[in-house]
Order: structure tokens, then C-alpha cells, then sequence
């Protein structure tokens, strides 16, 4: 195969490669071996690494076969080849897929490129807000009654609220019991809360496939960490069987919250989206005042 020709060839004339390399190349062979570094130890996280594992043995019975000239396999090989990489972006596509949306989640861009800040601005969830959210898991908790609210922060919501039923009402722990309980409509499903008002109702979440989870965890918990890793909300669970509290945020789960606990958490989360905003002001006024400084010099 024409990949080991190439290896087989630089190992042999290594010692006539070693002379032309310049500081350019050892930059380049930094920056080469960073991503393989940072590839290898996401794929660790995943199912790819056994599938890594699996190219590893193939690849050295490969080799062993090249040198042994064992035409017919090698000649299998590299018609298989293509088809090869096309069943493993296949096969690879939700972890691909999850590191695609992990990379979009780095702030390489300023925070107002790709967002609508007049809109988003009037969307953080108050103080009272987070009173009545955890009054309702509370309630909720003691009366052993399930539920899945989902908080939305910077990233939208909106494909999970088309599989629900539109509710828009201010949020109150009188809506919220009401909403999740027994035989109810809408009690079978996630809540999605954007700002101050709940969005919808009976919305479907994806599940988590991750093998840390705990066995004991149901459907509502996985998929409340489910959502999590697709998004960066927060979602807040309240288990049917044992009446305890969960709170999920960027795949972690933490698990018997108390209600102080949990407001606490929430605040947490309420004060860094507002330090967020705080700092994206005063950057745009930053920029706003350098720009009117030039205009006046010219």
C-alpha cells in the first residue's frame, strides 16, 4: 500500500530528511503534534478510543502482511481503503458531531458575531425566578412528583421547544407543580424556561450515552443530562421514585441537592451570566468610545 511505501521509505532515509529540517518545520511538527495530543485525549472520553484501538491492530497486521508480501490481503486492503473512511465518519458521526459543537462553544469570536445581545438581553432568568423554581422543586420533591425543567442560557433552545406544546406564562411554582402533575396533559416531558416565562411544555430531550452514569439513573435524569452536553443550559430534575433533586450543567450531574443548595447553584449561574453581559458592555462601550475618538481626530 502506497501509506507504508511512503513510512517504510522515511525510516529508511531518515538520516537525509533530518538535514533539511528548519525552524519552520519544528514549529509545524509543535503545532502537529498539540492536535494529535488534544484529539487523542478527547477521544479517550468517547467510544472512538476502542475504535482507535481497533485501527491500531488492524493497521500493524497490515504492516506485518507488507513485509511478509502477502499480496492478496495487501491488494484487499487497498480497495477497501476508501470505502474504510466513509464507514468511519459513519460511524464516528455523533462523537464528531459532539466535537464540532464543543469547538463551537470556545470564544475564539466576540460574543456579538454570531448572537442577537438586544434580544438576549431582556432573556436572563431573575432573582425571582429562581425563588420560584426552587419552591417548586421543593413542593414537588416532598410530594414525590417528577419533573425536568431545562433553563436556557446563550445557546437557543428552540429545535427541543418545536417537540413540545407552546405554553408562554410567567414562571410561578403554581404553573410548574400544576404543569408536572400525575395524569395531567402536559406532566410527560421537559420544561423549558427562557428568561422569566416558560416557553413550552412536553418537549423531548436527547438521552445521554454516557457509560459514567449511574445504572439507577432513569430515563428523566439521562436525558436531563442529555441535554446538557448538547447545550449549555442547565436542567434541573426531581426524581418520581425518591423525590431528591438534581441539577445538570456541561454533562455533570450533581445529584441530592437540597433546596439552598440548588438556589445557590442557580444564583451561581444567574451571577455569571450577568458578569458576562457587565463585560460585553463595557468592551462594546470600549470600542464604541475608541471609534468616536477617531472620527473626532479626523
Amino acid at each position: 500500500m502506497q501509506w507504508i511505501d511512503t513510512v517504510v521509505d522515511y525510516l529508511k532515509n531518515f538520516s537525509t530528511y533530518r538535514g533539511t529540517i528548519d525552524a519552520y518545520d519544528v514549529v509545524e511538527i509543535l503545532i502537529i503534534a498539540f492536535l494529535v495530543y488534544y484529539i487523542l485525549v478527547w477521544m479517550k472520553t468517547t467510544r472512538a478510543w476502542q475504535l482507535l484501538k481497533g485501527l491500531i491492530v488492524i493497521c500493524a497486521f497490515l504492516l506485518i502482511a507488507y513485509f511478509l508480501d502477502m499480496t492478496t490481503i495487501i491488494w484487499m486492503a487497498k480497495n477497501l481503503l476508501s470505502f474504510a473512511v466513509l464507514a468511519i465518519v459513519v460511524v464516528m458521526q455523533p462523537e464528531l458531531r459532539h466535537a464540532l459543537e464543543e469547538l463551537g462553544k470556545k470564544n475564539f469570536l466576540p460574543s456579538g458575531v454570531f448572537s442577537d445581545s438586544s434580544r438576549r438581553e431582556h432573556e436572563v432568568f431573575s432573582e425571582k425566578t429562581i425563588n420560584e423554581i426552587v419552591k417548586a422543586c421543593g413542593e414537588m420533591g416532598k410530594a414525590k412528583t417528577g419533573a425536568l425543567i431545562v433553563i436556557e442560557q446563550k445557546e437557543s433552545l428552540k429545535d427541543f421547544e418545536r417537540t413540545g406544546i407552546e405554553v408562554d406564562g410567567i414562571v410561578t411554582s403554581q404553573l410548574l407543580i400544576n404543569i408536572f402533575e400525575h395524569n395531567t396533559p402536559l406532566h410527560d416531558g421537559a420544561v423549558i424556561i427562557r428568561g422569566n416565562r416558560i416557553t413550552s411544555a412536553t418537549c423531548y430531550l436527547p438521552l445521554s450515552d454516557n457509560l459514567s452514569l449511574s445504572k439507577e439513573l432513569g430515563t428523566r435524569h439521562r436525558a436531563g443530562v442529555g441535554v446538557s452536553e448538547a447545550r449549555d443550559s442547565i436542567t434541573v430534575i426531581v426524581s418520581e421514585e425518591t423525590g431528591k433533586i438534581s441539577l445538570a450543567y456541561e454533562g455533570q450531574l450533581e445529584r441530592s441537592l437540597s433546596t439552598e443548595e440548588l438556589k445557590n447553584r442557580l444564583q451561581q449561574m444567574l451571577n455569571k451570566q450577568g458578569e458576562e453581559k457587565n463585560r460585553s458592555k463595557h468592551i462594546w462601550k470600549g470600542r464604541s468610545k475608541a471609534k468616536n475618538e477617531k472620527e473626532n481626530i479626523s
